[in-house]
């Protein structure tokens, strides 16, 4: 394979594209051995960094991502049977397979073939009547330095889940729609058990080259979700700082944010029936309302809430026990409704005003909406760490840097930094030097060009 070939999806950088083709032949060689002669197609599909508008998507709300050019790359090989049989370049993970089917028993939490299985089952539930569906060999190959770094909020998970369900989608050559295989593969990571939203799988299917992509998480009535691909001026450059911290508890935080959210819009019904997400809220709105909302529920519920005080509240008790259970919560579980509520909602005016920013080419005004961004996650949301805090505090002190904010889900992870290209990347040692010496862990760099939605490398 020729480099010529690989820079329609990597870009124009030699030094990348010549590591690039070394992957792409290393792994051709270890799938030969493994399964003998014969074709072999490779399916990618990036990772991401979201520049602004965190836990909105579930909310149904506005984000604005960017893929990378950092990706999860498969070599396949068809079966003829309903077998999926899945190895891994990595030791570390297991080989696997399973029968495609409505209904493949989950493994135990955590194990990496849950993404597989709740891809091939959401697949199989929606086109079992119109494909006769087969398996395929698999070989995956997402290691550093050219996969998505894991635990860095960069959703190398949904990588996983998206390019399973692209490659048997490619596989039986289903007809689908990228926005609805998007959505199908946001429902397919229900069966892992994280309770989010759709994001993850846009931006990975959607992302245009050198291009933020600013989407609706709510679909219009009839179904269609709304995009656009907003360009990133040359001028910028994208950094990640990996703060090298990951918190084992972050999907039991992040199922509880997602339960606050939603108990938030079933207050807020009491007294706004049209409220059907934190999305139909605007903080003008809550302003003018503050008197009738913000201070009744002040009033009305402690600052950790558990079920009695939402009760009293005026929320359903069946509703709310409904929702811990969906979500995976304890019964004396405590919620804090009000903090989580205003990030959300000052949070999607913050990607309108990104995004009106970013197409004026005022980068400047983009970065401190990062900063006031990370604030939020960190305060109202709680979603950050005292490293990753520190590592956001050590970049702001650099003149080259623009803005930063945690990226992902939170509590620990990346910190996406935005700064000016011409000022080179020099300033991203000293941040790391700093960071050693304040917490004692090395941070890692990851100089990102935004990159190429998912998709079959056909060479």
């Amino acid at each position: 394979m020729s480099i010529g070939e690989l820079s329609d999806y990597y870009g124009h950088d030699a030094d990348l594209l010549e590591a690039e083709q070394r992957r792409y032949a290393e792994l051709s060689e270890r799938f030969l051995d493994r399964h003998g002669a014969g074709p072999i197609r490779y399916l990618r599909t990036p990772g991401r960094i979201n520049l602004i508008g965190e836990h909105t998507d579930y909310n149904g709300g506005f984000v604005m991502p960017v893929a990378l050019d950092r990706d999860v790359l498969f070599a396949v090989r068809p079966r003829d049977d309903t077998v999926v049989s899945v190895a891994n370049v990595e030791e570390s993970f297991a080989p696997f397979s399973f029968s495609l089917s409505t209904d493949i028993p989950r493994a135990p939490r955590g194990e990496w073939r849950n993404y597989f299985q709740g891809a091939a089952q959401e697949l199989c539930r929606r086109f079992r009547n119109r494909y006769d569906l087969k398996g395929a060999e698999i070989l995956v190959d997402g290691a550093a330095p050219l996969g998505v770094p894991r635990g860095a909020g960069l959703s190398s998970s949904t990588a996983l889940t998206v390019n399973a369900a692209l490659t048997l989608v490619a596989r039986n050559e289903i007809e689908v729609e990228r926005a609805e295989l998007a959505h199908l593969c946001s429902e397919a990571e229900w069966y892992v058990g994280t309770r989010g939203g759709m994001m993850d799988q846009f931006s990975a299917l959607l992302c245009r080259r050198d291009h933020a992509l600013f989407l609706d998480c709510r679909p219009s009535l009839d179904g269609a979700y709304q995009w656009e691909h907003v360009p990133i001026p040359e001028k910028a450059q994208l950094v990640l700082l990996n703060s090298g911290v990951y918190h084992e508890n972050a999907r039991g935080a992040f199922n509880q944010r997602v339960a606050e959210c939603k108990i938030g819009v079933h207050l807020l019904q009491q007294q706004y029936p049209h409220v059907a997400q934190l999305r139909d809220v605007t903080p003008v709105a809550l302003e003018l309302a503050e008197d009738d909302f913000w201070e009744m529920i002040e009033a009305t519920l402690p600052a950790r809430a558990a079920l009695p005080d939402l009760v009293a509240a005026g929320a359903s008790r069946s509703w709310i026990e409904g929702v811990m259970a969906d979500h995976g919560l304890a019964e004396d579980t405590t919620f804090q409704v009000l903090p989580r509520c205003r990030h959300v909602i000052t949070e999607n005016e913050r990607v309108l005003a990104g995004m009106t920013a970013l197409r004026a080419g005022q980068l400047d005004t983009f970065g401190l909406l990062m900063d006031v961004a990370h604030a939020s996650m960190s305060g109202d949301y709680d979603a950050s760490c005292l490293e990753v805090d520190t590592l956001v505090s050590l970049t702001g002190q650099e003149p080259a840097v623009l803005g930063a904010r945690i990226t992902g889900a939170g509590w620990g992870g990346g910190v996406v930094v935005l700064a000016h290209r011409e000022a080179g990347t020099a300033w991203t040692e000293r941040v790391v030097t700093a960071y050693r010496a304040s917490t004692g862990i090395n941070a890692q760099i990851l100089v990102c060009r935004p990159g190429r939605g998912a998709g079959e490398v056909v060479l």
